[in-house]
């Protein structure tokens, strides 16, 4: 009898023991994510990497002091720069044009947050999922997309703005665009110019200039995607570990 009365007491234990450690191997195995938690994370995601980024770009020299994404003028200007670079001080006078240009990029990007924060709102289940299980710039991608053509008509007029301002002898950089690019076309127009395979150049300055920043930006968007995807250390909230946590086992 005690010999039955001991196996009992054995099986209950080892059962009951069995018991708990199921229990703890169920609570250590993570639970499948929500759609809530898929798109308030992908939105928390986009939120703070948009804010960084513009916040970044916002400050003096966010853009001038960036080698990577300064922006310059086009390829089509060198003869401008070429030859204004001949004058007393005309080196100095083309670098305080693209100065400015820079300095009225700068001063767009600090008002890029709440386009930003709208197409972040804006997100379906479906464009969340997409992003999550997309490539590395997925969410960029999303936000390029939703949001460029807005940008583009935030920065531009301040590009513009800059591009008109009178320089030397009342001149803009536009005026000195137009006036170098039109030369150019009537010699590229002519027959000469044709035979010589000449092309003529139809360049909006503002447009690309404004594309350029444009570029900026989202190359800095995609930096800290990037980093939120690959660096555990920039998931500073306990939705983007577990959200994107899920992507560091595949």
């Amino acid at each position: 009898m005690k010999i039955r009365n001991t196996l009992i007491i054995v099986l209950l234990i080892v059962f009951t023991g069995c018991a708990e450690v199921l229990n703890v191997l169920q609570s250590s195995v993570a639970t499948p994510l929500s759609e809530d938690e898929v798109v308030s994370g992908l939105k928390e995601a986009l939120a703070l990497g948009a804010k960084n980024s513009a916040e970044r770009l916002a400050k003096e020299n966010g853009y001038y002091g960036d080698q990577a994404i300064k922006i310059l003028l086009p390829e089509e200007a060198k003869t401008i720069i070429d030859n204004i670079s001949k004058i007393p001080g005309g080196e100095q006078l083309v670098e305080d044009v693209i100065l400015r240009i820079n300095r009225a990029a700068e001063d767009a990007a600090k008002e890029v947050a709440p386009i930003f924060v709208n197409s972040v709102t804006s997100m379906t289940i479906k464009d969340a999922f997409n992003i999550l299980k997309g490539p590395d710039n997925a969410a960029t991608s999303y936000l390029k997309a939703t949001t460029y053509d807005e940008l583009y008509s935030l920065y531009k007029p301040k590009i513009q703005n800059s591009t008109e301002k009178k320089i030397i002898g009342n001149v803009s950089t536009k005026d000195s665009w137009v006036t170098l690019t039109g030369k150019w076309n009537s010699v590229a127009g002519s027959v000469a110019g044709r035979i010589a395979g000449l092309k003529p150049v139809n360049t909006d300055l503002d447009a690309y200039l404004t594309s350029k920043a444009l570029e900026g930006i989202f190359s800095k968007v995609a930096i800290e995607e990037m980093k939120i995807r690959k660096e555990v250390s920039a998931r500073i909230t306990p939705l983007l570990k577990r959200v994107f946590g899920s992507l560091d086992t595949k």
